[in-house]
């Protein structure tokens, strides 16, 4: 019998902006088929995407959260807590994150993630011997 390893995955922002990215069809076809794979996603990443996408988009905000609450459901939401933020604290000392990755990468490992997919951060990177960053789209 074949065992069959389930990788579970975080995504970024990124990831999920290029959900709609009607320029690059490559990019986007990537980002909706990591999001068929049901990743976890943090608190921090739904900030920054509704603040992207108001930014970068012609959107009326209700629409935006219409567009949101569509693909979370998809997702496994890992909430941003007291715990994630000491993490985020020691993976800056640790490994010089962002303030901001540092909190996407905690709720990753938090989570239990074996990847997360990332084009901002340093692809192949392993954090806390647990989790690696990789860039779907090099």
């Amino acid at each position: 019998m074949k065992l069959t390893i389930m990788t579970k995955i975080a995504l970024d922002t990124n990831v999920l902006i290029y959900n709609h990215n009607m320029e690059d069809v490559d990019k986007r076809t990537i980002a909706q088929k990591l999001l068929t794979m049901h990743p976890s996603i943090s608190g921090q990443v739904i900030s920054e995407y509704l603040n992207v996408m108001k930014r970068s988009f012609p959107i009326a905000k209700m629409d935006l959260m219409d567009l949101c609450t569509q693909w979370i459901e998809k997702c496994s939401i890992q909430p941003v807590d007291i715990s994630t933020l000491k993490m985020a604290k020691r993976l800056i000392q640790r490994y010089d994150f962002q303030i901001f990755d540092s909190i996407i990468v905690a709720s990753a490992v938090e989570a239990g993630c074996d990847v997360l997919y990332s084009e901002d951060m340093q692809h192949n990177l392993e954090v806390e011997k647990q989790l690696r960053i990789i860039n779907p789209f090099r």
